[in-house]
């Protein structure tokens, strides 16, 4: 059991569901990042928290993860070219820590799609730009095979 003596939930506006956020351009800045493990243990991501700084979604928040340590070369090039698209976004282009991405003002492409544990819809981040860039912001690779092409060429 918990002591929850002085709480009184009258005093406090309860917190509601959010629905993901629409599919569309953010500016946004990482508030937060680490290294962490993968479940099996064999590789490691960077996870990014992001949170929206303008427009009807401010303080909003998505979350991307960069398999930046794994055994598919692929993937960690797909991390790795992401992980790029952010630092030219940010104008950090040897950042030697994740802080240092921190706080910057950066455009996020977001989209939704549909989780494969429970089918709800949820956020992904598709890729990155710097602030008041012309044009739309680059996207994150598509994993495909060699000499395939890329989603957003075809």
């Amino acid at each position: 059991m918990a002591n929850l003596n002085g709480f009184n939930a009258s005093e406090v506006d309860p917190n509601v569901a959010f629905e993901p956020l629409p599919a569309g351009d953010y500016l946004a800045v990482v508030v937060a990042s680490e290294m962490k493990p993968t479940k099996n243990g064999s590789g490691e991501y960077l996870q990014l928290e992001l949170e929206v700084i303008e427009g009807p979604h401010k303080g909003r928040k998505v979350w991307d993860r960069l398999m930046l340590k794994h055994g598919n070369s692929q993937t960690v090039a797909i991390a790795r070219g992401t992980l790029s698209a952010l630092c030219r976004a940010a104008g950090v282009m040897q950042p030697k820590d994740s802080v240092e991405l921190h706080n910057l003002p950066v455009v996020v492409k977001v989209a939704t799609k549909k989780r494969d544990d429970t089918g709800e819809l949820t956020n992904v981040v598709k890729g990155y730009a710097k602030k008041g860039a012309a044009g739309a912001v680059a996207p994150r690779p598509a994993a495909a095979g060699p000499g395939s092409t890329p989603p957003w060429k075809r």
